[in-house]
């Protein structure tokens, strides 16, 4: 696995343009005989795709942080942060807001990352489409690897920002910088037939799960679905999956903790596609830092440097999850080692640095990143994986869909396979009685299993925005009720993010979100 993630590292400036604008690489206006390819070129520009995953402008830092203090799962506890986080977490997001572009470092921004990931993406189409022919299916799996990290990065696009220009592999410079934004549901349509490409193009499994296989193909199509309303079809591609689980080597990890431990993880069936972090800092790049936002400063329980107490969780995620269920304790710290040797409760956190918040802080990236010995900086510098799609979400959108069309019966059965894995621990102890079986699942019942089960993991805010949940979660009864700044959420808004000013300036065909 490591390998390959190295070549992710060397290449990730590949197409790191440094522009705003969505302007296609002026090289893929060459003529053919002005370029000269080979199959090493082409591997070349489609690992720069995926080398774009592990940027800080991507889940490690700008979207990540942007789509969990969004959450009702994430809340700011350093109250001296940035504002631009600030304004994410309590949905005062600015149309300039840094993390999704600033013009002085867009590379350090998500909205032009994503296009990014694209234009390599195209990039690769054009190139196989130049080079001659190879052995047989070779092309094909290159296309259908391009294919699906562009359905990848248009799938994120479409559910921050709705409306989108939409790029593909025939589109020309001039084209881009003039195009207008194209209806979501064509969007959609297009990433639908990326993955349905990749699917029928990629190995059956794959080793490396920072690549991807037919499995995670399938699985982004039952989530799209599932995102769409398409129930019937998200329950025939995930109850797909779960038949081909041998075929396609998945299955449940026994210790839900092995899934976030570093170097565990990497033996681990449970994953279907990951960032692999490559634990160097090359430009500030290819670096864990949600293990730094989420820990808090001066603590050596995984590493003496600490972390920056930016990303804490509302007392009421901690108070209401089942103290009983094992996955409360991998997700969440209630105590701490600070660098003297003293063991804190949360009350006592910011007795260390008035930075700290006392409150229960996510332990599932700094408890990764402290599992190796080269988590230094904050946590920074770590092999970390970030899990984009696992099994366990399989059986969740399984259930979901299976819900949504009358299977009840066959609902329960998925969420209660999830549940006796954490009923299980780590194995080494009697099974705890919480979570217990459930019986007769409601859409609410497989929701909150969701947010339990995929806590932290950048699953939550999506799920919100299509579920429409804003209302509920952010109302009264929420968690952060608390907390400044929920009561600013405005579903008429903020269930989009807004279409970069620049953007706008630089090509008027572009057109605002509501409210911004």
């Amino acid at each position: 696995m490591k390998n390959y993630k190295y070549l992710f590292a060397l290449v990730i400036g590949f197409t790191m343009l440094g522009c705003s604008d969505l302007e296609e690489d002026a090289r893929s206006q060459l003529n053919p005989d002005e370029r000269v390819l080979d199959l090493q070129t082409v591997e070349t520009t489609i690992a720069g795709a995926y080398g774009h995953l592990s940027a800080r402008a991507f889940m490690s830092r700008g979207l990540g942080l942007a789509i969990m203090l969004r959450s009702d799962m994430v809340d700011i506890g350093n109250p001296t942060t940035r504002s631009e986080r600030v304004e994410h977490d309590q949905f005062t997001v600015s149309a300039s807001n840094p993390l999704i572009l600033n013009p002085a470092n867009p590379e350090r921004s998500f909205w032009p990352r994503l296009y990014q990931i694209v234009r390599a993406a195209n990039e690769t189409l054009r190139e196989l489409d130049q080079l001659d022919e190879q052995g047989a299916g070779v092309k094909e799996e290159i296309a259908a690897r391009a294919r699906f990290i562009r359905g990848f990065a248009y799938y994120h696009l479409v559910r921050l920002f709705g409306d989108i220009p939409f790029l593909d592999e025939m589109t020309t410079t001039a084209e881009a910088s003039i195009a207008e934004r194209t209806p979501a549901d064509i969007v959609y349509e297009t990433i639908i037939e990326d993955f349905e490409y990749a699917k029928q193009w990629l190995p059956d499994s794959r080793t490396n799960r920072a690549l991807p296989g037919k499995a995670a193909a399938s699985a982004f199509l039952a989530s799209v679905y599932l995102t769409r309303e398409e129930y019937q079809l998200a329950y025939t591609e995930a109850t797909d999956i779960i038949s081909k689980a041998g075929t396609y080597d998945l299955a449940l990890e026994p210790d839900y903790r092995n899934i976030f431990h570093a170097e565990n993880t990497d033996f681990s069936k449970e994953p279907i596609f990951v960032i692999d972090f490559v634990g160097t800092n090359v430009n500030d790049e290819s670096r864990d830092y949600l293990a730094a936002f989420t820990g808090f400063y001066g603590q050596a329980t995984y590493y003496p440097s600490g972390g920056w107490s930016v990303m804490v969780p509302a007392q009421a995620v901690y108070d209401t999850w089942d103290a009983g269920d094992y996955r409360r304790q991998v997700n969440l710290d209630d105590q701490a080692l600070d660098n003297d040797g003293n063991v804190l409760n949360y009350t006592e956190f910011s007795s260390v640095d008035g930075r700290n918040t006392n409150r229960p802080h996510i332990s599932k990236y700094t408890a990764m990143a402290g599992d190796l010995p080269q988590a230094n900086t904050s946590g920074r510098d770590s092999h970390s994986n970030y899990q984009m799609m696992r099994y366990a979400e399989v059986l969740l959108i399984a259930a979901e869909a299976a819900i949504e069309i009358g299977n009840t019966a066959e609902a329960d059965q998925y969420i209660n396979m999830v549940r006796e894995r954490a009923r299980n621990g780590d194995g080494t102890a009697e099974p705890s009685n919480a979570p217990a079986d459930i019986s007769g699942a409601t859409i609410d019942d497989v929701m909150e299993e969701r947010r339990l089960e995929l806590a932290f993991e950048q699953k939550r805010w999506y799920d919100i925005v299509r579920r429409k949940m804003g209302d509920q979660v952010f109302g009264s009864n929420g968690f952060e009720t608390e907390l400044l700044g929920t009561q600013n959420f405005d579903p008429s808004r903020d269930y989009l993010l807004p279409i970069p000013p620049l953007e706008i300036t630089n090509n008027p065909n572009l057109t605002q979100n509501p409210g911004y």
